[in-house]
């Protein structure tokens, strides 16, 4: 498998790490530490240097709770970054957006992926998307990032997020988005609980039933503070934890803040797989 948008294209061969940017005041792990262009670009080059695959560039924040930023703002936050970091490094970039008007300027920049917690279902993201002709990874976000952890219930989580990406995916198609262009993500703590998460982190082979790449993200978020009982700024261990394991379950891309972890981590796993391969223990 591979992903391929604007001219680069990223082998799914092994296990990719995307290393995430935020350009916003109010993420709920490095708000504002790189909403500015200079730091921003250090950061990038830092995660460059650390050997990420992707670099993912965010200009809302969706933590619990989080209000919206008007579409004028996120576009000025992501814009000039992407334009400079397209620009200066040799990396697969993606845009963490949900916006059609900010896809269709991020595609014109220079991106090469678009990760959706909305899974293009904001009016227009279809078919802007489908424009732009790049690759998109659905997400599952039960509800709105003020409303998605009050008290979420599930069927069966796994098997009623699957039927949910199975919608959207229906939906790409529809809009003449080739499945060769998408990729799938769980949505770890976005309308789930503890158990919520777990379940999917346990049986994320599941998702291989959707026949496409596996994105997931569980840097520093509650599930691994509630785990450990430990804050934001001390998480690095278990979430570096919990991309290995989500990487034996079958995981494509992790999605990460402490990229050099990760990557070292991530690093080990890719290097067993042939002799797991041999043993018939993976497809």
């Amino acid at each position: 498998m591979f992903i391929q948008g604007n001219g680069r294209c990223l082998s799914l061969d092994k296990v990719r790490v995307m290393g995430i940017l935020n350009m916003t005041p109010d993420s709920f792990s490095d708000g504002g530490r790189f909403n500015g262009l200079d730091k921003a670009l250090f950061h990038a080059e830092s995660m460059i240097a650390a050997g990420v695959d992707i670099i993912d560039i965010g200009g809302e924040s969706t933590r619990p709770g989080a209000a919206e930023v008007s579409e004028l703002e996120e576009l000025e936050r992501v814009l000039p970054v992407i334009e400079k970091i397209v620009s200066r490094f040799d990396i697969f970039v993606s845009v963490d957006t949900s916006r059609p008007k900010v896809m269709t300027a991020a595609a014109n920049a220079g991106v090469n992926l678009i990760n959706d917690v909305r899974a293009l279902e904001v009016p227009g993201a279809l078919q802007a998307s489908a424009a732009t002709g790049l690759p998109v990874c659905l997400m599952h976000m039960r509800g709105s990032p003020v409303s998605m952890q009050n008290e979420p219930e599930y069927r069966d989580p796994v098997s009623d997020i699957i039927e949910y990406l199975q919608e959207r995916v229906n939906a790409c198609l529809q809009a003449g988005i080739d499945a060769t262009r998408l990729l799938v993500d769980p949505g770890f703590g976005f309308g789930k609980t503890l158990d919520h998460n777990l379940a999917l982190l346990a049986r994320l082979k599941e998702f291989k039933s959707l026949q496409l790449p596996v994105l997931v993200g569980m840097s520093r978020k509650t599930m691994i503070g509630d785990i450990l009982n430990r804050p934001v700024s001390e998480r690095m261990v278990g979430s570096v934890a919990a991309a290995v394991i989500a990487a034996m379950n079958g995981a494509d891309i992790v999605r990460v803040h402490d990229v050099k972890e990760s990557v070292e981590a991530i690093k080990v796993f890719n290097a067993q797989r042939p002799w797991q391969k041999q043993a018939g223990e993976v497809n």
